[in-house]
């Protein structure tokens, strides 16, 4: 009686599964996949994070360290040594930028060797935001009277981080 069970298991034949539905699918797919990934690109900007330092603590720093702080209501320029610079208010409920931009160009006339900023964010701030003030951070584009288009780099070493609540706010 068991030698019947196993010849009866070896007769049974193997099915085929059946993939066209599956092929068709990866025919439509792949192309489709292929052709749309064409379209879409990143744009990498690298960020310099500021790391242990090798010097002694009790070094004097006696350069200008720009921060620009961007905050709810204005954006602040200012140096972490020396203190605030200037204070941008927002006109028409829009961060100034052209403003920043001419505050930037000023402090670049001050200290031409000066390459490195800090980006300083509240929390609530909006990502555009974020992408617009660190373009105007990195570089100036000025439209000379014959149509020339000139770009000049402002501080293209950009750090970021966290900004510290203003009166507990």
């Amino acid at each position: 009686m068991i030698s019947r069970r196993r010849s009866a298991r070896r007769q049974v034949e193997a099915t085929e599964l059946n993939i066209t539905a599956f092929m068709n699918l990866m025919v439509i797919l792949v192309p489709f996949l292929l052709i749309t990934a064409v379209f879409s690109q990143r744009a990498i900007l690298e960020l310099n994070v500021p790391g242990a330092s090798s010097e002694p603590a009790d070094t004097p720093v006696e350069t200008m360290q720009l921060e620009i702080t961007v905050r709810e209501a204005r954006i602040d320029v200012g140096d972490r040594n020396g203190g605030l610079i200037s204070s941008i208010s927002k006109v028409d409920g829009e961060y100034d930028l052209d403003r920043l931009s001419a505050k930037l160009r000023e402090v670049k006339q001050l200290n031409p060797e000066k390459l490195d900023c800090t980006l300083l964010l509240e929390a609530d701030i909006e990502y555009d935001t974020i992408i617009q003030v660190m373009d105007t951070l990195r570089v100036v584009v000025e439209v000379t009277d014959s149509g020339e288009i000139k770009r000049y780099d402002l501080f293209p070493d950009i750090s970021m981080g966290d900004a510290t609540q203003v009166g507990g706010a």
